[in-house]
């Protein structure tokens, strides 16, 4: 189960995986906090004449996530219905007891979020990343009212490592958020923290396939098709992840599943 806080985050951050564990017969489930509503439209920012409005850009893009949730195989959706940019603002307990009955409801043994940096310092995505991550605890809690309580064997946060950032870096010039009057610059994780690197490169296609799902936003994601091979086979070709916590496994021998340590998972 991936949880995450844009329309687009699951195909441009996740796609890989979720397509590649989706044809092996694995269920998988995403929750998406957010419409993406405060986004640009064909490279058009808000306010912008061509620009359709937050309300009908949020629509549209509800649209295109279905499409891309269906070409990644996602048998799962649920759309919360957060204010885009605004998600840092959410009231905690309301948003981490929706992911935790979302949690209880699809019953994952492997959640993915973005990591605490938000991986280029997104308010919304380190948001939804510390929601995600005390809603693993509250969903587990038998405490809490709701659906019977529900055990997450492992959670991962997105973690690009130094051959993937490079890659991003040349695509994009620089990976930055500009929250409150001050540059939050994007950094790579070192080799040596990252736990898990999952081959995805026969899966490039299908994710190509879900990026274009994303119309309103290929020109932002267009920069990534422009790559020479093998900056797109540093981005398509494998991802990483950190290993937050895992009841199954340890150790510091770099994974090739998320799944390890769950025999019978599939």
């Amino acid at each position: 189960m991936l949880v995450a806080a844009h329309p687009d985050d699951e195909t441009l951050g996740f796609g890989g995986v979720l397509a590649r564990y989706a044809n092996e017969g694995v269920e998988t489930a995403l929750l998406t906090a957010t419409r993406g509503q405060a986004g640009r439209y064909h490279g058009h920012r808000p306010g912008d004449p061509a620009h359709p409005g937050a309300r009908e850009l949020g629509r549209m893009r509800e649209q295109e996530l279905r499409a891309a949730a269906a070409a990644l195989g996602i048998g799962r959706l649920t759309l919360l219905d957060y204010e885009d940019q605004q998600l840092d603002r959410a009231d905690v307990g309301e948003a981490v007891a929706h992911i935790a009955a979302e949690i209880r409801a699809a019953r994952p043994h492997v959640v993915l979020t973005f990591a605490p940096d938000g991986a280029y310092g997104h308010p919304d995505h380190i948001a939804i990343s510390q929601f995600t991550t005390a809603a693993v605890v509250a969903a587990a809690d038998a405490s809490r009212a709701g659906l019977p309580p529900h055990g997450v064997s492992k959670l991962y946060y997105l973690a690009w490592g130094e051959r993937a950032f490079a890659a991003y870096q040349r695509a994009f010039k620089k990976l930055v958020s500009l929250v409150d009057g001050v540059e939050r610059n994007a950094a790579p994780w070192p080799d040596w923290a990252i736990t898990t690197v999952v081959d995805t490169a026969a899966w490039a296609p299908q994710v190509w396939r879900a990026v274009a799902c994303h119309a309103t936003q290929l020109a932002a994601s267009s920069a990534l098709d422009r790559l020479p091979p093998a900056d797109r086979d540093a981005v398509w070709g494998s991802l990483s992840f950190y290993r937050a916590f895992s009841l199954v496994n340890g150790g510091r021998r770099t994974e090739t599943d998320l799944f390890e340590g769950l025999d019978g998972h599939l």
